[in-house]
């Protein structure tokens, strides 16, 4: 019978840690991965695992890709503190790696919540996500943020979703997208890309056209429109956080973001 690894890296999820390792307490191997946590995150994953690794945080994918180096089985399950795995989603995966399939990995729908409402439309749903895959098959891309798994060979697709509880308050939310913002800013400048004004003009207007009307976005209410406003936001700062690095090292010859 195939055997399954789930990995999930952490820092300072202490909101989230139990919830999400109890709705994976049916695989056979649990790997986490913490980032130094300042509050209860790794004493409260040691209660579900005795594989709790205490690791600098040195980016998303290297993190995920030293979990991976952990896992013993030949499945392998990824997921983040602040999603679920619901028993039918249990159920069909233990299913289909027993089957021995041809693919190397699976995708699954991500049923994503913005402030306590499932959002439909805006383009986040079913926002299909690889999740499963071959242990030997995959790797984290090397992106410093939203990364992804290159798999090596064909996938297929889960009939049961992934939840996801994205962001509970706009507290939270705006602390994730300070942090997230810097880290897009740095891949664009890696990556060669320039700040320039139409960038800054445009694309969040982009953004938000395309998310609130063309993907409907206007049909999950007051949540829809503070959702496309928000990301729309989110690549306006991006672009900004570009431009304000290039600046100050044009200005100063300072080679990061101001503190």
């Amino acid at each position: 019978m195939s055997k399954i690894s789930v990995i999930l890296i952490t820092l300072n999820e202490e909101r989230n840690i139990a919830a999400c390792l109890a709705s994976v307490q049916w695989a056979d191997e649990l790997i986490v991965v913490d980032s130094q946590s300042k509050d209860h995150t790794a004493e409260i994953a040691r209660r579900f695992t005795d594989k709790v690794f205490d690791r600098e945080f040195a980016g998303f994918s290297e993190n995920k890709n030293f979990a991976l180096q952990q896992v013993t089985n030949e499945w392998v399950f990824w997921i983040d503190a602040d999603e679920r795995v619901t028993p039918e989603l249990a159920t069909e995966i233990r299913r289909v790696i027993e089957k021995e399939p041809a693919v190397n990995g699976f995708e699954c729908g991500r049923r994503a919540f913005f402030l306590g409402k499932w959002i439909k439309h805006c383009g986040w749903y079913p926002g299909y996500v690889l999740r499963l895959f071959r242990h030997n098959a995959a790797h984290f891309s090397d992106n410093k943020v939203h990364e992804g798994l290159i798999l090596d060979g064909t996938r297929s697709r889960l009939q049961n979703d992934l939840l996801h509880f994205t962001d509970d308050s706009l507290e939270h939310y705006l602390w994730k997208f300070n942090r997230y913002t810097t880290f897009a800013a740095e891949e664009l400048e890696t990556r060669g890309k320039k700040s320039r004004f139409v960038n800054i003009l445009f694309r969040p207007l982009h953004t938000f056209i395309k998310m609130f009307i063309l993907k409907g976005g206007f049909l999950d209410g007051i949540h829809g429109f503070m959702l496309c406003l928000l990301s729309a936001g989110y690549v306006l700062i991006k672009y900004a956080k570009l431009w304000e690095r290039a600046r100050w090292q044009r200005v100063s010859g300072y080679g990061g973001f101001k503190k």
